[in-house]
């Protein structure tokens, strides 16, 4: 069941998502070749500890770190190992959620490491313009499909793929709540947003086909084909007229 948002849950929300901020703010400094994956989380973790919260994804489900980082092929919960490191030339989606006091926020960016090349350049600034075409339409009374349209319809515009089995969701007291957005879909389907729906919103696209496989660790997932993956999400409050992006 979708949940419509009390002021006194905004304001926690908005509390959780200012961490967020905060981390991206300090963690892009990290984002250099040669830095173990481990050590970007573990610092991650330093800074929801200094506003006294949690790591919302720390044993989730299992999830055994405080961020999933996922590199180049890797589409999503990239599990974070003192033996991955960064390299010049690659991309790294850095996806963080902070509890509050018992609400959640939820939000990830993909940085460039290095000398990267053009068509990594490229990916990363799409899946970016596809969450910012997406929010540019949200205000009361719009379906959720003419959300994941724009976002799907951006992707492919530029040349890129969206995976069918990942979404974004709403946020609040849980990490994941009602309802999913899809990464695609149709114009005037799904629920029709109201003022004080909270959402995370996430592109993910990829550069090659579609298909993505999951590794052994049951968390890992890679492009089929080996090709690029780029992810960007924010965490976002529905308003009277149109909307807030509580984690940019």
């Amino acid at each position: 069941m979708i949940s419509i948002k009390k002021d006194y849950e905004i304001n926690l929300i908005k509390k959780s998502s200012l961490i967020i901020k905060k981390i991206f703010e300090e963690i892009k400094e990290f984002c250099v070749p040669n830095i173990s994956t481990l050590e970007i989380s573990k610092k991650i973790g330093k800074i929801i500890e200094k506003f006294d919260a949690k790591p919302a994804f720390l044993n989730y489900n299992g999830f055994p770190e405080v961020a999933c980082i996922s590199i180049n092929d890797t589409v999503i919960h990239g599990i974070p190992k003192d033996n991955i490191y960064l390299k010049n030339g690659d991309i790294v989606s850095i996806d963080v959620g902070v509890n509050f006091n018992n609400y959640f926020s939820d939000a990830c960016r993909t940085y460039l490491i290095g000398d990267v090349k053009d068509n990594a350049k490229k990916i990363v600034k799409v899946s970016e313009e596809c969450f910012f075409k997406a929010v540019s339409l949200i205000k009361p009374g719009i379906h959720l499909g003419d959300i994941s349209f724009a976002i799907e319809e951006h992707a492919k515009k530029n040349g890129f793929s969206v995976p069918r089995e990942f979404a974004g969701h709403g946020i609040g007291s849980h990490l994941h709540e009602d309802p999913f957005v899809f990464n695609y879909g149709f114009k005037n389907t799904g629920p029709v947003l109201l003022e004080g729906m909270c959402l995370a919103i996430e592109p993910i696209i990829l550069e090659g086909d579609k298909d993505i496989k999951t590794l052994e660790d049951g968390w890992t997932v890679k492009t089929k084909d080996g090709k690029l993956s780029s992810h960007y999400e924010n965490t976002v409050l529905v308003t009277k007229n149109g909307c807030e992006v509580l984690t940019l």
